[in-house]
């Protein structure tokens, strides 16, 4: 019985195995091959084991050997064709891999993992991918600072490279400009520009350097003195006049071009839109004027008009380009002025500001003047207006308010403020009644917009008084 208990015990121990791979990295080359090493210890046969090298997960087989044959229909669609188990060592517990065709994406960590019957073990290895890229082209780009700029380029390495100039006797040049960039296959690409002399170093070499397999390709160059800039001295001074005179010539008429494309692009001519109008406000018979009427109005509630708030959209709504107009306000009164975007609230309470989608200045009972920001900005009541130009850069996504008396600028919202939708000149109008150092200020406030004959409409109190105070009114001229 003793003799059959050691026997067990000496054949159980026997099935004990450990499996062993490289202690440093493997590097392989971009496109070649190489040999991913693994080994049992002790030594023994694992023909009749299963062999499987995988990477993060179990199930993302990389090669999987078991019964005695390769299964490659377990493999990842990445790795097949590409593995190969190299069966010559398996007696004597060598489970060595060989990858072909060596990606950038094979890098990193694999797993060697083998079992038998009764027992397994595996181990993990670092797998490090390089690559050499082409040799360095050197290329003349010009005369440059009273010198010639070189540049030097090349493709397809990985991993990043490090890029040296050198001069003849090995010494390390300072690159003017150095720029690295992934090409299409994700490998890098380097550009890096020198400036020589003809005093310097004409014989000079571009080095390149893969730091992970410290191998390098190097390009040398020489530059021959009739390449340098030889400067004549009249020469230069009539290059400089000419600079100046076609600059001169050049800004002139770009000056002339902006005029012209200020004039016909960024004036607005801005009608009123009935639809919009809250039913308290009386339009123009040429839509070019609003005031607060002394009755409301019997209009049909459609889904556009401002039913609570007495405010008016503009007809004109604008996604692209700069847009301006002025607004005649007057003296006194309350009243705002500004752009709102397409989907404004129209019915019940809105909030005057970006967030309920409208950028404008408002004037309220005392005088006071804000910008509608979020929170209210107040603005100086000395620099209240009497007429205002609203300028919309839809490209910017921005409003500027701007005293149209003396083109001094009032507010503006940042660019970006304002969403790529559709943006309408908008106008709020307070309902008469304004309390100035306890007397009550009746004033009925009418907008004027470009177009509006000189005589106002023919509504009564509608005729356009300027300023005092009787009657106020706003007018907006498109120039």
């Amino acid at each position: 019985r003793r003799r059959v208990w050691n026997g067990c015990l000496l054949s159980v121990v026997y099935c004990f195995f450990t499996v062993i791979g490289p202690r440093d990295p493997v590097t392989a080359i971009l496109g070649q091959e190489t040999v991913l090493p693994c080994h049992l210890s002790p030594r023994m046969s694992a023909a009749n084991m299963e062999v499987r090298w995988f990477r993060s997960e179990f199930l993302t087989v990389v090669h999987l050997y078991h019964d005695g044959k390769d299964q490659y229909e377990e493999q990842v669609p990445e790795y097949q064709g590409r593995t190969e188990l190299l069966k010559a060592g398996l007696t004597d517990g060598n489970v060595h891999l060989k990858l072909l065709n060596i990606r950038r994406s094979d890098e990193g960590q694999y797993l060697c993992f083998v079992q038998d019957d009764t027992f397994y073990a595996e181990a993990v290895l670092e797998l490090w991918v390089a690559g050499l890229g082409s040799a360095p082209l050197i290329s003349v780009e010009g005369h440059q600072d009273g010198g010639i700029q070189m540049v030097c380029r090349s493709a397809g390495w990985y991993p990043e490279p490090k890029v040296l100039w050198k001069d003849f006797n090995g010494r390390h040049l300072p690159s003017l400009s150095e720029t690295t960039s992934r090409g299409d296959n994700n490998l890098f690409e380097t550009e890096t520009a020198l400036i020589i002399t003809e005093h310097s170093n004409q014989n000079l070499s571009c080095c390149i350097r893969n730091t992970v397999l410290n191998q390098e390709k190097e390009s040398v160059v020489y530059i021959a003195d009739s390449f340098f800039p030889r400067v004549n001295p009249w020469m230069v001074a009539l290059s400089v006049i000419l600079v100046v005179l076609f600059g001169f010539i050049g800004l002139t008429v770009y000056l002339f071009k902006m005029k012209g494309k200020y004039q016909r692009e960024t004036y607005a001519n801005v009608t009123l839109d009935p639809d919009t109008a809250h039913p308290q406000l009386v339009l123009s018979e040429v839509r070019k004027s609003v005031r607060w009427g002394d009755t409301r109005q019997d209009l049909p509630n459609n889904p556009e008009r401002f039913d609570s708030w007495a405010c008016v959209l503009g007809c004109e709504g604008f996604t692209l380009g700069r847009h301006c107009w002025e607004v005649e306000v007057g003296d006194g009164g309350s009243w705002a002025v500004g752009v709102a975007r397409e989907s404004v609230r129209r019915k019940a309470w809105i909030s005057l500001s970006p967030e309920g989608g409208i950028w404008g200045v408002q004037r309220r009972l005392g005088g006071q003047f804000w910008a509608l920001t979020s929170p209210e900005t107040p603005l100086p009541q000395s620099r209240v207006p009497s007429r205002i130009q609203v300028c919309l850069d839809c490209g910017q996504g921005q409003v500027t308010f701007i005293d149209a008396s003396d083109e001094a600028p009032i507010f503006t919202f940042p660019p970006g403020s304002i969403p790529g939708e559709r943006i309408r000149p908008w106008l709020w109008v307070e309902s008469p009644g304004e309390m100035v150092e306890n007397r009550t200020e009746k004033s009925y406030r009418k907008i004027s917009l470009a177009g509006e004959p000189a005589g106002g409409s023919k509504m009564g109190r509608d005729k356009i008084t300027g300023r005092g105070r009787g009657q106020r009114e706003w007018s907006s001229h498109g120039g």
